[in-house]
C-alpha cells in the first residue's frame, strides 16, 4: 500500500508558477511511476504529466510541454510538477497517481494504482 499527499496548489494569476508536490509513504517509492492528471469542473479526468520508476522518462500532454516539469527525488519519496506561464485553462484539481507494474501507459489513468485526494489549482486571468 502506498498513501500519495499532494500538496502546492494555491491561486495564481496567468503568466504565474507554481510548484506541485506528490509525497508518498508506506513502500519504496522507487518502485512506482508516477502520473499528474488533472480534473476541471465538468470535464473529464486528462493526463497532463508522468515519470518513470528511474526517473529517466518523462511524458507530457502536448498542452503542457514546455511550460511543465515533472521530476522526482527516490530519497524523499516525493514527485514534484513545476507548473509555469499558467493559463486559466490548466485550472482543475490536480492528483498524483502512483504504479507499480510494468510498462508505464503514461496516459491511462486506469493503469495506475494508487491515488491522491488532489490539490486545486485556480490560475485567473
Amino acid at each position: 500500500q502506498v498513501q500519495l499527499v499532494e500538496s502546492g496548489g494555491g491561486l495564481v494569476q496567468a503568466g504565474g508558477s507554481l510548484r506541485l508536490s506528490c509525497a508518498a509513504s508506506g513502500r519504496t517509492f522507487s518502485n512506482y511511476a508516477v502520473g499528474w492528471f488533472r480534473q476541471a469542473p465538468g470535464k473529464e479526468r486528462e493526463f497532463v504529466a508522468a515519470i518513470t520508476w528511474s526517473g529517466d522518462s518523462t511524458y507530457y500532454r502536448d498542452s503542457v510541454k514546455g511550460r511543465f516539469t515533472i521530476s522526482r527525488d527516490n530519497a524523499k519519496n516525493t514527485v514534484y510538477l513545476q507548473m509555469n506561464s499558467l493559463k486559466p485553462e490548466d485550472t482543475a484539481v490536480y492528483y498524483c497517481a502512483a504504479k507499480l507494474s510494468r510498462p508505464l501507459i503514461a496516459a491511462m489513468a486506469s493503469g495506475y494504482d494508487y491515488w491522491g485526494q488532489g490539490t486545486q489549482v485556480t490560475v485567473s486571468s
